[in-house]
């Protein structure tokens, strides 16, 4: 057996990757010390910025994407429709479950557990950007994971697409209704931006990369590029980590008790809605290639819509706008989590 098809036995990780949490953990910590040891730097970083979206971290996202997209058989597009299964669970949880399950554990925390640790007003805005993050499911990190845990390239594709479609004409109007707020202003440019610079970009460049690959030496030579392309997706994430935290690194020290009452219902949200999409799947007999991105993709938010419509709404400096910064934090490290989860159970899975 060979290095590559053992690794794919094993769910597609490979020595470093096994260590990854500890990497993370550490890129964590350097990222919360340079951000308070070098502030200016993290400043000017974060000041790169075209429609709220951060051009430092979208090239860092977009060599993570493109490894992903090479992957990507507009062969097997039309058989899409011969497994839908995974495409109902991906909806279902994002449109009819994740928003108002968030909506539901923000409400508990902050008006019910920490109601007396925190004011009714800040409590609201923290709610207000908690239900924020949970109407806008993720657009670019859900291509990492998926790659993470070996899924089907095309059929996460086709999901998180359909899954921009809709929240096109869903976001806005769920925001209002859990919020009570008529008015929502959808920050077109960061969604469109996002979709361009997330899928759009990367996608074109694995199509010619993947046709170029596959003349000289068929599907064997997309697989090997892949794999080698594979430290280089973890390197991408690592330094996102680090800019993540370094951005935020004085937040974290100065108002750690606030950050933690944020991140706890966005940590039971988080493992709540990846146990309901999982446990579909599993009960659905769907494969693991389409089961665990389905998974994935409910569980990850897509951070940068959250976080322009809370400066919008509440301005930059607002609670709204730091609990969805908190989700950002959050996200990282939670979804790598679940995808140790998902590759340590994928033989529950058929495929």
């Amino acid at each position: 057996m060979t290095d590559t098809t053992h690794r794919a036995a094993a769910g597609g990780i490979g020595p470093f990757e096994r260590w990854l949490s500890l990497w993370v953990a550490l890129a964590i910590g350097a990222g919360v010390l340079l951000g308070n040891l070098v502030p200016g730097v993290f400043a000017a970083l974060s000041a790169l910025e075209v429609a709220r979206v951060n051009l430092a971290v979208a090239v860092l996202i977009w060599a993570m994407v493109y490894p992903m997209m090479v992957g990507v058989d507009f062969t097997a597009l039309g058989r899409i429709g011969e497994r839908p299964k995974g495409l109902v669970i991906t909806l279902a949880v994002n449109w009819l479950v994740k928003p108002f399950t968030m909506a539901l554990l923000g409400g508990l925390f902050f008006h019910v557990v920490f109601a007396d640790a925190i004011p009714f007003a800040d409590a609201q805005q923290y709610l207000a950007g908690l239900i924020l993050l949970g109407a806008a499911p993720c657009t670019a990190m859900v291509f990492v994971w998926s790659q993470l845990t070996r899924g089907d390239a095309t059929y996460t594709l086709v999901q998180v697409s359909v899954n921009d479609v809709i929240m096109v004409f869903a976001f806005a109007p769920i925001v209002a209704l859990l919020l009570g707020v008529t008015d929502i202003a959808v920050p077109w440019d960061t969604l469109v931006l996002s979709v361009a610079l997330y899928i759009v970009i990367p996608l074109l460049a694995g199509i010619a990369t993947r046709a170029r690959l596959a003349r000289r030496g068929g599907e064997l030579a997309v697989e090997a590029f892949r794999d080698r392309l594979k430290p280089l997706t973890i390197a991408g994430l690592l330094l996102t980590v680090v800019l993540l935290f370094g951005f935020q690194g004085q937040v974290i020290l100065e108002t750690p008790l606030v950050i933690g009452m944020i991140a706890v219902p966005l940590l039971l949200q988080t493992y709540g809605i990846f146990a309901v999409a999982y446990a579909a799947a599993w009960a659905w007999r769907v494969p693991f290639p389409i089961a665990a991105p389905c998974a994935l993709i409910g569980t990850s938010n897509f951070f940068e819509l959250a976080v322009a419509v809370a400066i919008g709404l509440f301005g930059l400096g607002s609670g709204a706008a730091l609990a969805t910064v908190v989700g950002v934090l959050v996200e990282v490290p939670v979804m790598l989590s679940l995808v140790a989860v998902a590759n340590r159970t994928r033989h529950w899975f058929p495929g």
